[in-house]
């Protein structure tokens, strides 16, 4: 069966991928450079500071002494990682020796941080213009509501606490990869990436709709380095805040509308101004995926006769869960079920992975089994695998037969030359039948025309 694979890159891939001139005109921001220097891996950052204050080239041999002999390859990833971000620039000298040197606005600018000390993007509104500002709690929960209901309409958008008017702009950004069309009279449906990306944390599915999102700006008239740079700037407001709508330009609006249908904001209304409030979701945007300290509590139970209890209340949780097992009752704040072969089956057909399903269990495993080795019974996770393995056992190739050839000798040649080629996949020498792979049949179809000559 093939496989679908949902891949979330997080802020510096997307960073990365930018081209070059969009890069230069990105560095020009401070909270752009801030940004990347926090979510860098510990020793790009490490190389950045030692290299912050130094004027002049330094070279390659002189680097790779600042790490251990067992860190080289370490070494090379964060060079590599540097030098895609332009953050650091190389060149070769006469010798051929590799010098680096920093990005000249980059280090200005990361320079005057770290001397001067940061500068909000925007200042929050003031206490005194009588706002009634929802508490950290009831942000948190606002956020978790929006993310969930947003999540929802993608499953099936009956099931959704409550109507909510999600914009276009993001029902293309589902559209693309995790929801199929055949026509308009037909229901939008889950595709194999889509039933992945429910399997996915959090963090991983908030950056791939943002990264989704920043991929298709253009066709909204928007520019790709501009809608990250107003991304990075919603990740150094503080969290819980009011910010006055007015200080936004048309554009920023449009994109906090839309960040609000994902619960990265939560929009108020006054008599006379209106303000958006960033929840943990925002402030957290420029975070690497690889820092898992916010990660939520875990919720699933996994017993070694295959039953199932989830303690959620969530409408979410409960759909999540039924892609691959079988949900037997819930109540207030308990679900209950089992993971079967048939419910890992219909998993399977959808596009969804032994290893994704298991990866999900172990991420969401309740604190009373998490700290357990394994947090998942291995019965359990064996017999997951063995099922899977049991689709797997025939695989569909695209093939072409061959028959009636005119002599044993010419059947032999034509063997000898598909096995040669990687082309055969069975033959039979009594009968004189040949099955070989469809991209080899240009090929064998050339070879027969030779013989016949």
């Amino acid at each position: 069966m093939p496989q679908v694979k949902i891949v979330a890159k997080n802020f510096m891939d997307m960073v990365a991928s930018l081209p070059a001139m969009n890069l230069d005109r990105l560095y020009q921001n401070a909270f752009i450079c801030e940004a990347i220097l926090r979510s860098m891996p510990p020793l790009a950052k490490k190389y950045v500071l030692q290299l912050l204050f130094i004027d002049v080239p330094v070279t390659s041999k002189m680097m790779e002494e600042w790490v251990l002999g067992d860190g080289l390859s370490k070494h090379k990833v964060a060079i590599g990682r540097l030098i895609q971000l332009r953050v650091l620039t190389e060149t070769l000298d006469r010798k051929r020796e590799a010098t680096y040197r920093l990005n000249p606005t980059f280090q200005l600018n990361v320079q005057k941080h770290i001397v001067h000390g940061g500068v909000l993007p925007r200042e929050p509104m003031p206490s005194t213009a009588g706002l009634r500002l929802p508490s950290l709690e009831e942000l948190d929960a606002y956020a978790v509501q929006q993310w969930e209901c947003f999540l929802l309409h993608l499953i099936s958008s009956s099931e959704a606490e409550k109507a909510t008017n999600i914009s276009s702009s993001m029902m293309k950004v589902f559209q693309h990869g995790l929801l199929s069309q055949k026509d308009d009279k037909e229901p939008p449906r889950l595709t194999e990436g889509g039933f992945q990306f429910l399997l996915m944390d959090t963090n991983a599915q908030l950056w791939y709709i943002i990264r989704e999102y920043i991929g298709n700006s253009e066709e909204r008239g928007l520019d790709s380095a501009d809608l990250i740079s107003f991304l990075l700037e919603l990740s150094f407001h503080a969290t819980g805040e009011a910010y006055n709508i007015n200080t936004l330009s048309d554009i920023q609006r449009t994109i906090i509308r839309d960040l609000a249908d994902l619960g990265l904001v939560k929009l108020q209304q006054g008599r006379k101004e209106s303000w958006f409030i960033p929840t943990k979701l925002a402030t957290n945007l420029s975070i690497s995926l690889s820092d898992t300290s916010s990660r939520k509590q875990g919720f699933v139970v996994v017993e070694t006769n295959f039953r199932m209890y989830a303690y959620s209340s969530s409408k979410l949780h409960c759909e999540i869960l039924r892609l691959f097992s079988r949900v037997e009752y819930q109540l207030p704040n308990l679900i209950v079920g089992a993971i079967t072969k048939e419910s890992l089956y219909k998993a399977f057909q959808n596009g969804i992975t032994a290893e994704q399903i298991i990866s999900f269990l172990q991420q969401n495993a309740h604190p009373r089994v998490a700290e357990r080795i394994p947090s998942v019974p291995e019965n359990v996770t064996d017999q997951m695998r063995l099922w899977e393995s049991d689709l797997n056992r025939v695989e569909s190739v695209p093939a072409h037969f061959f028959e009636e050839f005119p002599s044993k000798d010419v059947f032999e040649a034509a063997c000898d030359f598909a096995r040669e080629c990687g082309g055969l996949l069975w033959e039979n020498s009594k009968k004189m039948w040949l099955v070989v792979k469809a991209e080899s049949f240009p090929h064998m179809k050339e070879f027969l025309r030779r013989q016949k000559q």
